[in-house]
């Protein structure tokens, strides 16, 4: 199994929070949502996102995207 398997990107991130990308590449920047840099692309572990998500509270007044 490689080791990419065990990653997600922005895209894949936002889906599952059901926030915006450019939301997840914020907590990424801010440290809120730690993650790996790697040239332009952020990657996150899915046990990291999977334990985020169980925390992550959006302020009252964000909007949330939905994704299909």
């Amino acid at each position: 199994m490689p080791i990419w398997d065990n990653y997600l990107n922005v895209i894949e991130a936002s889906r599952r929070l059901k926030v915006h990308p450019e939301t997840v590449k914020r907590l990424c920047r801010q440290g809120d949502l730690p993650a790996h840099k790697i040239h332009n692309t952020w990657l996150i572990n899915k046990d990291t996102l999977d334990n985020f998500a169980g925390t992550y509270n959006p302020s009252p007044g964000a909007r949330k995207r939905l994704f299909g």
